[in-house]
Formats: C-alpha cells, structure tokens, sequence
C-alpha cells in the first residue's frame, strides 16, 4: 500500500523536525553544560536522543510503505539562551508545535483514508501529551529557581540525569 503523495511530504517533513528536535534539544544540553547545570544538561541530551528514536520509528515506516525517505537540511539551532528558564521555555513552546504538526498529518491521513497511517501517527500524539507535560513542569520547577543561583543549582540535582 503506497503512501499518497501528500503524505509522503508530510512525513518526510516530520523526520526533518524529529530531527531538528533533536539538533535543537542537543544545543540546549550544551548550552545547560555550560551553564554548569548538568542535571538539566542531561536531561535534554536525553530528549535529544528520543527525538532521533522518533525520526527513525517514521523513516523505517516510510520505507515499509515502500518508498524512500528523503532526508533535507536540518536548520541550524538556536545556540544560547539568556537563562535555564528560557530553555525551558523554549522547549515547551516547540513541543507544543511539534504537536500541531503531528495533528495535521493525522487530519491529512483521515481525509485520505490511510488509516495505517493514522494509527502509527496517533502513537505520537499520544506521546506528545507526556512531552508537553513534562515541558510544563519542567518550566515550573525551573521558574522555582529565576534569579537565585544557588537555588537554581539545587533544582539541576533533583533532575534525572540520563547519561
């Protein structure tokens, strides 16, 4: 069962911001770093590391749809940030996005009947939910620290480290 032109687009476009999530979430984990935050640091190294997982899970479904996934340019990140908290910010408003472009592919894929599709896709809005709830507390947990150093190093040790 060959994928429609339409939806072909799509997910070839959604392993580019799987994978710019990746590229973006590997910056904030440097930035972090540097920061000498490496609770948060390994955190987003972490995140990055499943954005690949998700890249890959759609590519590999492209492939048994019988077709050849088309890889394009990544954009280039955002490099620094003025604050852990922005960071944090910045990653709940991009998984917020990322959310909205997996509900079109699953709107594009019910117009189009491809319920194969529909129900791979439907996996990750699902797994958007946790993203996006874990983005907001993170927000809050690192607001609890917004202009106290010491505080704000107290909370980089309550975050699970994944390395």
């Amino acid at each position: 069962m060959k994928l429609s032109d339409k939806l072909y687009k799509a997910l070839n476009d959604q392993v580019n911001a799987e994978m710019y999530s990746a590229y973006l979430y590997q910056s904030m984990a440097s930035w972090l770093t540097a920061q000498e935050l490496p609770g948060m640091a390994g955190w987003m190294a972490h995140q990055a590391k499943e954005e690949m997982e998700h890249a890959f899970k759609i590519y590999h479904y492209i492939e048994s749809r019988g077709e050849q996934p088309k890889l394009t340019a990544i954009e280039g990140p955002k490099t620094s940030w003025e604050s852990a908290l922005a960071v944090f910010e910045q990653a709940l408003g991009h998984e917020r996005h990322v959310s909205d472009l997996i509900a079109s592919i699953i709107k594009l894929a019910r117009e189009e009947e491809d319920f194969a599709t529909e129900t791979l896709m439907s996996w990750y809005i699902n797994e958007q939910v946790e993203e996006e709830a874990n983005a907001t507390r993170n927000v809050h947990v690192v607001s609890l620290g917004k202009g106290d150093a010491g505080k704000l190093h107290l909370l980089d040790a309550g975050f699970v480290r994944h390395e």
